[in-house]
C-alpha cells in the first residue's frame, strides 16, 4: 500500500512510529507492506519519493523540531498539490480540526476520494459537517472512507458497533467523550476546586491555555453529532443539539451527589425517539453502580444500548500520540490487510 500523511503532528508521527515499529507484523500477519510516499504538513513542510520516503528520517527530523522538508525528498507544493501528483493508494489525513468549516480537512479528503483513493481520517470536522456527502462520493468512486480515531482515538467504539455488533438494533450510545472534563471531574471529587484543576490539566497538557472546546462541552458535541451520523443514519449538524459544559459544577455539588451514590459524568449520547435521532452534551448524575461511574482520570468510555444483547460498554483512551495514530493503523489494516 502507497500512502500519503497529510498532517504530521502527534497523530501523523504516531502512526509513523507504529508502521515501522510493525512493519514485519503486519506483512507476516496481514500481507501488507506499507510505503509512506508523500508527508504534507503546513508547519513542516512536505516530502514527495514515488518510490517511498525515509519515514524514520523523517520521524526524527519532527520529533527534533525541524522541518521535514530539509531533507532530501523535499516537495515544494502543498497537500493538494501532492494529492493530485501522488500515485497514492490511500491518505491518512490527520490536519487540525476546525469544526465551524472543517477545512483545509474537508478539502483533502474531497480531493483524494475524486482521484479514486482510501481515505482515513481523525480529523472530527469532516464527519460532523459533511458526512454523508462524503461517504456518497467515496461509494460512487468505490473506496472506502473511515474515521474510526475521531471518536474515542484508538480505542474501537466505531468499529465496535459497525463489525462485532453488526445485526444489533441500536437505541442509544452515550458515554464519557472527553477525557480533559473528565479528568477535571474526577480530580474535584478529592475537593478541589474547579479552578485549581483546570490549572493543573493544563500543565499536564490535558487541557489547552483556551479549554473552551472541552469544558464547554463543544469537542463531545462534535463526537455525537459524528454518531448520529455515522451510526443512526441522521443528517445532523452540531447546532442541532444542545450543549452544556463542565463550568458551573462545584466541589460541593460533586460531594452531595456521591453522598447520594451518583457521580458527575459529562455525558455525551445519541438515542432514537421514535422516527427521530436526539442527542446531546450535559453533565450528568450517574449512579455508581453503572460502568460509567467507575471510569476515572482522563479515559474515556461508552456503552451502547442493543436489543440483542443489552448494554455493552467499551473503555479506553480518549487521545493521545500512539493512540490516535493507531486508529488510523487499524483502519489501514481494514483496506490493505490479507488473514
Amino acid at each position: 500500500m502507497r500512502l500519503l500523511l497529510v498532517g504530521f503532528g502527534t497523530v501523523g508521527q504516531g502512526l509513523a512510529e507504529l508502521l515501522l515499529e510493525k512493519e514485519k507484523s503486519l506483512l507476516d500477519e496481514y500481507g501488507l507492506k506499507v510505503d509512506v510516499i508523500g508527508i504534507s504538513d503546513m508547519l513542516k513542510g512536505s516530502l514527495y519519493n514515488a518510490d517511498g520516503i525515509d519515514l524514520a528520517a523523517a520521524l526524527e527530523k519532527a520529533k527534533s523540531g525541524d522541518k521535514i522538508s530539509d531533507l532530501s525528498d523535499k516537495y515544494d507544493g502543498d497537500a493538494l498539490g501532492l494529492i493530485a501528483t501522488a500515485d497514492a493508494d490511500m491518505i491518512v489525513e490527520a490536519t487540525y480540526t476546525d469544526i465551524k468549516t472543517a477545512e483545509p480537512a474537508t478539502s483533502h479528503i474531497r480531493a483524494a476520494l475524486e482521484k479514486g483513493m482510501h481515505v482515513t481520517t481523525t480529523n472530527k470536522g469532516p464527519e460532523a459537517l459533511f458526512f454523508h456527502d462524503l461517504a456518497k462520493l467515496a461509494k460512487e468512486k468505490g473506496v472506502q472512507f473511515l474515521y474510526e480515531g475521531t471518536v474515542m482515538s484508538g480505542t474501537p467504539v466505531l468499529n465496535l458497533i459497525r463489525e462485532t455488533l453488526a445485526g444489533c438494533d441500536i437505541s442509544e450510545v452515550k458515554g464519557i467523550l472527553n477525557g480533559t472534563t473528565n479528568y477535571i471531574l474526577s480530580e474535584m471529587e478529592a475537593g478541589l476546586t474547579y479552578e485549581d484543576v483546570l490549572k493543573t490539566a493544563q500543565e499536564l497538557g490535558y487541557a489547552e491555555a483556551v479549554p473552551d472546546a472541552d469544558v464547554l462541552g463543544w469537542d463531545a458535541l462534535a463526537k455525537v453529532t459524528i454518531i448520529a451520523n455515522t451510526v443512526f443514519g441522521a443528517t445532523c449538524k452540531p447546532d442541532d443539539f444542545p450543549c452544556k459544559g463542565i463550568t458551573e459544577i462545584t466541589s460541593d455539588a460533586i460531594a452531595d451527589a456521591k453522598k447520594r451514590g451518583k457521580r458527575f459524568k459529562l455525558i455525551g449520547k445519541v438515542w432514537r425517539d421514535g422516527d427521530q435521532v436526539k442527542g446531546s452534551v450535559a453533565p450528568e448524575e450517574v449512579d455508581l453502580s453503572h460502568p460509567l461511574a467507575g471510569v476515572m482520570g482522563a479515559t474515556n468510555a461508552v456503552t451502547v444500548t442493543t436489543d440483542a444483547l443489552g448494554d455493552v460498554t467499551i473503555v479506553g483512551p480518549g487521545a493521545g500520540r500512539v493512540e490516535t495514530g493507531y486508529s488510523a493503523l487499524v483502519d489501514i489494516i481494514h483496506v490493505g490487510g490479507k488473514r
